[in-house]
């Protein structure tokens, strides 16, 4: 289908708000979901380094208290 002019594209016969409309709608819900996508992900992304650095402590922690409770060879 050509169009006479530019407003005629724009128009659409008479079509034009609902077209106009219904990609605006869609290209706003489709920008929503990359940006909602990106958030998730960097939060995924700190969760997985909190647990990793949460872990770490908790491996030292338990290093440390394993070298207390061992007897030293002087104690002996």
């Amino acid at each position: 289908m050509q169009f006479d002019s530019f407003s005629a594209f724009l128009d659409m016969g008479g079509y034009g708000f609902y077209v106009w409309l219904s990609y605006g709608v869609s290209i706003s819900a489709l920008a929503l979901l990359v940006i909602s996508s990106i958030s998730s992900h960097k939060k995924v992304k700190q969760q997985i380094v909190q647990r990793q650095k949460r872990e770490a402590k908790l491996r030292q922690a338990a290093e440390q208290q394993k070298a207390q409770n061992q007897p030293n060879a002087e104690q002996l």
